[in-house]
């Protein structure tokens, strides 16, 4: 974390430190967090003997979450689909 940190000062990036579990703070971030905890960590159990190969049931997951599930808080639309909706929009 220090390293971090110290990249950001480096950088000029201010950093606000929100106190751990408070969705009323940062409630997006807490729902994905649940939601990858639950679907990903918690979920079935990933057969991966290697960090390469946990990595890539990572990335799957991610792609699921921002291809095919769909949010309730985008109308039931992916992010992908969401943010291609209003691309075009903004076009």
């Amino acid at each position: 974390m220090a390293e971090f940190e110290t990249e950001c000062a480096r950088l000029n990036i201010p950093l606000e430190v929100l106190p751990p579990s408070k969705p009323k703070y940062n409630g997006g971030i807490e729902r994905a967090n649940r939601t990858f905890r639950e679907d990903f960590y918690d979920g079935p159990k990933i057969l991966a003997d290697s960090i390469g190969a946990l990595r890539f049931e990572l990335k799957k997951a991610v792609m699921n979450y921002n291809s095919y599930r769909p949010h309730s808080a985008l109308q039931g639309q992916t992010p992908i689909e969401y943010l291609r909706i209003n691309q075009a929009k903004a076009a």
